[in-house]
């Protein structure tokens, strides 16, 4: 058994780190356990929308996520097929609406930051620990991996979306949405920038795809994603998101897009899955957070704006209240509800980007039509 401490966090990416962060914040001592052999985190760009920046600011680190990434001038929507303009977001009036700004920024950057303000901070950050099992105790819970044992006021769960503990609280399978996601980050000196876009974050919607870009690094990396729906994978087949698939998918659409593909890593890809919301995160000493409470689909950029939110609700809770039961009450009161609308709206919002035939007309009618000023789908996400 290790030195208890106050919170035990299971997970090491940017949801564990960023809970880590809070609690420590609130005069509690936290442990992190990450199951590698390292702290890290894989995977390219990340968009981190007004409600994720605020939480940022609060903790001291806007700043230094700002100088690590970029701030768009526009969010954009075009077609992925004709390539046309359909709508367009001034980031520069976001940023006064919503009182913070929108950043994109490379996920090993964001990581990073957090690793060091937590290392700052004295969290106690331990490697090499895949936790199993929780035990439960008279006020406490024990984190159990095969070397180790760790005892906590609070054991958090925030091991993602294929997260084993939340196998304790909930008999629930990550669901596939038979989408597949290719990404390429490469140095712009290595790209032919004609025709991109380098100040904006560009989505192209498209039948059953999209195609994201924005730089990164200050400008230094670009980043491209390609995602699409796989027929493999509604056939039923095992092998599916192929990279041929990916350039058949494509092969109709826009020249930007046509251009970029060759830029992409084809030995690499990443299946998009999400769950089914929950209303059980809190089993006693037990709670989840992150992608192990609510994993979502990518299409309103939230995933780890949402992971940001959880750790500085339940820290707020933590102080208002005073007692760790009655702070994770409220805190799963306040997020299960918030959390599931967004995962449930980031499924409708893929349905619209990818659909065809008539629908694709009447929502590219839709979408040229709107005012740039309007926000009457963004204030209940980002004014939070």
């Amino acid at each position: 058994m290790s030195a208890p401490v106050d919170a035990v966090v299971v997970g090491g990416g940017i949801g564990g780190l960023g809970s880590a962060l809070a609690l420590t914040r609130t005069g509690a001592a936290v442990r992190v356990l990450e199951q590698g052999s390292r702290f890290g985190e894989v995977g390219a760009g990340l968009q981190l929308a007004p409600n994720a920046t605020r939480v940022l600011r609060s903790w001291g680190l806007l700043d230094e996520v700002i100088a690590a990434g970029v701030r768009p001038r526009r969010l954009v929507l075009k077609d992925a097929v004709d390539g046309g303009e359909l709508t367009h977001v001034t980031v520069a009036d976001v940023e006064q609406r919503y009182g913070a700004p929108y950043v994109v920024i490379h996920r090993s950057d964001l990581h990073a930051i957090l690793l060091e303000a937590c290392r700052t901070a004295g969290v106690d950050l331990v490697t090499d620990a895949a936790v199993t099992a929780v035990e439960h105790g008279a006020g406490h819970a024990v984190a159990v991996s095969p070397a180790r044992r760790d005892r906590g006021e609070l054991v958090l769960a925030a091991d993602g979306v294929w997260s084993r503990l939340r196998a304790l609280l909930s008999d629930d399978e990550p669901v596939s949405s038979h989408y597949v996601a290719y990404r390429g980050a490469l140095p712009v000196e290595e790209l032919d920038t004609s025709g991109l876009s380098m100040d904006d974050v560009v989505v192209h919607i498209g039948p059953g795809c999209h195609f994201v870009q924005y730089p990164l690094r200050r400008g230094e990396v670009f980043n491209q994603v390609a995602v699409f729906r796989s027929a493999r994978a509604d056939a039923g087949e095992e092998d599916w998101g192929t990279p041929e698939e990916l350039d058949a998918t494509y092969a109709d659409k826009c020249a930007a897009i046509r251009t970029a593909l060759p830029y992409l890593w084809r030995d690499r890809s990443c299946r998009m899955f999400d769950r089914e919301p929950i209303g059980t995160w809190v089993d006693r000493r037990l709670a989840l957070i992150g992608d192990a409470a609510h994993p979502m689909l990518q299409y309103l950029a939230q995933g780890a704006c949402q992971a940001l939110e959880d750790a500085e609700c339940l820290a707020t809770q933590l102080v208002k209240r005073g007692d760790w039961d009655a702070a994770l009450k409220d805190y799963a009161d306040a997020r299960t509800v918030r959390t599931a609308r967004v995962q449930r709206t980031a499924r409708t919002w893929g349905e619209l980007w990818h659909c065809d035939g008539l629908f694709r007309d009447t929502r590219n009618a839709l979408l040229r039509d709107r005012d740039p000023g309007d926000y009457r789908y963004l204030d209940w996400l980002y004014g939070n």
